[in-house]
C-alpha cells in the first residue's frame, strides 16, 4: 500500500505543520500558567489573547466575545444549557432541528426530560428547513433556537441568517454549531445575526481538545463549568495554551486560504460525485445538491451494508465512514439520512467522504478506480439488491 487516502476530515483533520511549529513552545519552554502575574506566565498570557484575536477575526467578532472552551460539544452544552438556566422564568421552550449533531440534540433532550418543552422542526428530503417552520414553532414561552450551520455527516448548509433575523425580531436567543463550516466556508456572526457560535479546533486542521464558543456582547447567560476567575469568569479551568495557540493558528492559517480551497475541494467533489454515479447503478446523493458543503460527499449505495464498503475500502488504503465519527461504531441508521426521508434500508449503505487541504486529483482518481468493484462484489453476495431498487434522491426546487 503506497499511500492511505484520508477521506473523512468531518470527523477530524491532520495537524497543519505551521499549527504544530506554532504550539512547540507552549508544550516545552514556555510552559507558565498564564493566570500568573510573574512576566514568564504573562507571555503565555499574551499569546493566548493573540489567539483570542485571530479567532475572532476569522468570525468577525470582537475578541472580548470569544471564550475558549475543550471543544464544541461543551460550546454547545453551554450555550444550550445555561440558556435554559438563565431564561426559566420567561419560559421552557427550545426548538432545533432533528438532524443536529448529537451535543445539540443530546442537550435539548437531557433539558426535555427535566421539564423543558422541545420543537423539531421539520427538514426536507435535502435536510434544509423553511424559516418559516421556526417562525411557526415559536411560541410566548420560547427561549432559544438552535440551528446548525452546516451538517456534520450531509455537508447540507441552513439558512441561518434568516433564522437568526426571526430570533432577533422575536427576542429569542439563537445558537448555531459551526463546527463543520469554520475554516470551510465565510462565517461572520454579524452577517448570520447569532448570538452564540461553536466551533473546534480539530476540524480545521487545529489540535483536537480545544475549540471555543462566540458569545456576542450583551448576551448574559452563567458559566457552564464553575471554579477560578479564567475566562472573565465565564468558563474555569486552567487555559491550555498549546491548544489555544494552535487553534488561534488554524484560524488564522483558513482566513488565508480559505477562498482559494474552497474552490478547489468543490472541484474535486463534484468530480467525485459525478464519476461516482458514472460508474455505479442506483446510488443516491444525500442533502441539497449545491447548498452544501464545498469537501462533502454523503452517498447511499442500493443493496450494500456502509460497514462493509468502509471496510474494503479501507483494504485498499481508503480513509471514509458511514456518517458522524461520533456514532460511527453503532449499527444503528443515521438519525440524520432517516431525518431527510431517506429509507431505512438504503440508510444503511450510506458513505460519507469529506476531503481536505492533503487530498489531490489522484485521490478522486484512486476512489473511482476501487469503488464500483467493491459496490459489484458486494452486490453479487447481498439478497437485498434488485436493480433500479434505488428511490430518485431529492432534486432541489
Amino acid at each position: 500500500m503506497d499511500k492511505i487516502i484520508y477521506l473523512d476530515n468531518a470527523a477530524t483533520t491532520p495537524l497543519h505543520p505551521d499549527v504544530l511549529q506554532a504550539m512547540m513552545p507552549y508544550l516545552t519552554t514556555q510552559y507558565a500558567n498564564p493566570s500568573t502575574l510573574y512576566s514568564f506566565g504573562q507571555d503565555a498570557r499574551q499569546a493566548v489573547e493573540a489567539a483570542r484575536a485571530q479567532v475572532a477575526s476569522l468570525i468577525n467578532a470582537e475578541p472580548n466575545e470569544v471564550y475558549f472552551t475543550s471543544g464544541a460539544t461543551e460550546s454547545d452544552n453551554w450555550a444550550i444549557m445555561s440558556t435554559a438556566i438563565a431564561t426559566e422564568s420567561k419560559g421552557k421552550h427550545l426548538i432545533t432541528l432533528p438532524i443536529e449533531h448529537h451535543a445539540v440534540l443530546g442537550t435539548c433532550e437531557f433539558l426535555k426530560r427535566r421539564g423543558h418543552d422541545l420543537t423539531l422542526a421539520p427538514v426536507d428530503g435535502g435536510g434544509l428547513v423553511d424559516p418559516a417552520a421556526i417562525r411557526d414553532a415559536i411560541t410566548d414561552a420560547t427561549v432559544l433556537v438552535t440551528v446548525m450551520h452546516s451538517n456534520n455527516e450531509i455537508g447540507v448548509i441552513e439558512p441561518v441568517a434568516e433564522i437568526g433575523g426571526i430570533a432577533r425580531e422575536k427576542g429569542i436567543l439563537f445558537h448555531t454549531d459551526a463546527t463543520q463550516s469554520v475554516g470551510k466556508v465565510p462565517i461572520d456572526v454579524r452577517a448570520l445575526n447569532v448570538d452564540m457560535l461553536s466551533l473546534s479546533g480539530h476540524k480545521l486542521y487545529g489540535p483536537k481538545g480545544i475549540g471555543a464558543l462566540y458569545l456576542r456582547k450583551g448576551i448574559r447567560i452563567p458559566p457552564y463549568l464553575h471554579g477560578g476567575a479564567q475566562e472573565s469568569s465565564k468558563r474555569a479551568g486552567t487555559h491550555n495554551v498549546p491548544g489555544i495557540v494552535g487553534l488561534g493558528k488554524a484560524c488564522e492559517l483558513a482566513q488565508a486560504s480559505m477562498a482559494e480551497e474552497a474552490v478547489r475541494l468543490t472541484g474535486l467533489r463534484d468530480r467525485l460525485i459525478a464519476g461516482i454515479y458514472s460508474n455505479i447503478p442506483d446510488v443516491r446523493l444525500n442533502g441539497h445538491r449545491t447548498k452544501r458543503l464545498p469537501n462533502n460527499v454523503n452517498l447511499s449505495i442500493a443493496g450494500i451494508e456502509g460497514e462493509s464498503m468502509i471496510l474494503l475500502l479501507d483494504a485498499n488504503g481508503i480513509c471514509v465512514s458511514s456518517g458522524s465519527a461520533c456514532t460511527s461504531g453503532s449499527l444503528a441508521a443515521s438519525h440524520v439520512l432517516l431525518g431527510i426521508g431517506v429509507p431505512h434500508e438504503l440508510a444503511h449503505g450510506s458513505l460519507r467522504l469529506t476531503l481536505g487541504r492533503e487530498n489531490t486529483d489522484a485521490d478522486v482518481d484512486r476512489v473511482l478506480e476501487v469503488l464500483p468493484g467493491i459496490a459489484s462484489r458486494l452486490r453479487a453476495m447481498s439478497p437485498m439488491y434488485e436493480a433500479g431498487s434505488c428511490p430518485v434522491e431529492y432534486t432541489p426546487e
